[in-house]
């Protein structure tokens, strides 16, 4: 195998096991965003692509691809003429915007919890736990913002990208 062949397979499968256990993906789901991310942002892969690189049965990429489309992780295009999908991954930015849910998610339930601390706290323990979570709001708050910030830094990246295509 070529060196280079060994290092794209190793960043597969570095992809694969980072998907499978921070986005809780199966590992061929896992191993199909790898493939998307190192070859499939120039032209995208087409099913057959995919079916071939991933020695897989029609169904189970079918599944993965289904899947990765539903989480948003993946999108596809076609082209007029031909019935193919081409598969690529999604914008950074649109990648981005599940942590920007899932902050907000927390920031409720962190309000929730303050409010009920501080209605509640009736010893050290539990004005220290109150304490601890002003402090986790402001850490919240923070990343929120700084998630807010690279989600428009992407944006206007890929914006810019876009016009100098056309």
């Amino acid at each position: 195998m070529m060196e280079i062949e060994k290092e794209k397979a190793e960043l597969i499968e570095m992809f694969g096991v980072f998907f499978e256990n921070t986005h809780h993906l199966p590992p061929l789901a896992s191993r199909i965003l790898g493939n998307l991310i190192l070859d499939g942002c120039k032209t995208g892969l087409t099913f057959e692509d995919l079916v071939e690189r991933m020695a897989a049965s029609k169904s189970t990429v079918s599944t993965s691809l289904n899947l990765l489309l539903k989480s948003e992780k993946i999108t596809y295009y076609t082209l007029s003429g031909d019935r193919k999908k081409y598969y690529k991954p999604s914008p950074f930015s649109n990648r981005l915007q599940t942590y920007l849910k899932m902050i907000a998610l927390e920031k409720t339930i962190i309000e929730k919890m303050l409010g009920y601390r501080e209605k509640t706290a009736s010893c050290f323990e539990e004005r220290c736990n109150l304490e601890n979570m002003q402090e986790y709001k402001k850490h919240i708050l923070t990343v929120e913002s700084l998630l807010e910030n690279t989600i428009q830094r992407f944006k206007e990246i890929e914006h810019n990208n876009n016009q100098n295509q056309i």
